[in-house]
């Protein structure tokens, strides 16, 4: 005797539209939350930037134009007077905040789990937490706290991995503190490109003056 086991799927268009609401919410908080911490870390743009919609808001969109404008020369007479300062408090600062989330950040769970360094506890899935992420020029490195039961010597044996799951040229890792480890990573050898090094600036070098055999 053959038995038919039929199963139906009652959907809630009440809990699918409070489920979608709930998503929309917590992601506009995100971005509200993640709008503010830039407009606190990168101030000579967020200020500039507030003063010029208040500037439109109260006296008209040419007085909010002349802001803006005076805020975009401001910028640009900065970078031309002092591009050292300019880098370290500006172009640097972005730069490093998006390398370390587009390099890092964005693939991390992702990397750790391939890796077998994510664990299951319960219906939960852990994942070792990023600590830190310091980008330098050739040299990147970030910290990472291990999970309980982990062996610095898994992490360690992991290295390959890191290195082509993060598009490095080589990664090394080491334990730097209780449950705490450090990767570097190599992205490109500085030393590869041959540096020219002016003939006048060679230690010993003595400018000889032209001499003309008088005619």
């Amino acid at each position: 005797m053959n038995t038919t086991t039929i199963t139906t799927t009652v959907h809630d268009p009440a809990g699918e539209v409070l489920d979608a609401v709930l998503t929309a919410a917590g992601r506009l908080l995100l971005s509200v939350f993640t709008l503010a911490w830039w407009a606190l870390l990168f101030p000579m743009v967020s200020v500039p930037a507030g003063l010029s919609v208040a500037a439109g808001w109260y006296f008209g969109w040419p007085f909010g134009i002349g802001v803006a404008g005076g805020a975009v020369a401001g910028m640009v007479l900065w970078r031309v007077l002092s591009p050292q300062t300019f880098e370290r408090w500006f172009t640097g600062r972005v730069r490093s905040r998006f390398l370390t989330w587009f390099r890092y950040r964005r693939r991390w769970t992702t990397m750790t789990t391939a890796c077998g360094l994510s664990t299951r506890d319960g219906d939960r899935t852990l994942i070792p937490r990023l600590v830190s992420v310091q980008i330098g020029e050739s040299l990147d490195t970030v910290r990472a706290r291990m999970l309980p039961g982990h062996c610095p010597d898994t992490w360690i044996h992991r290295a390959d991995h890191f290195a082509h799951g993060f598009g490095a040229q080589k990664a090394k890792v080491a334990l730097v503190g209780p449950g705490l480890v450090e990767i570097t990573f190599r992205r490109f050898d500085s030393l590869a490109d041959p540096v020219v090094v002016p003939f006048e600036s060679m230690a010993g070098f003595k400018t000889i003056p032209s001499t003309r055999k008088a005619a």
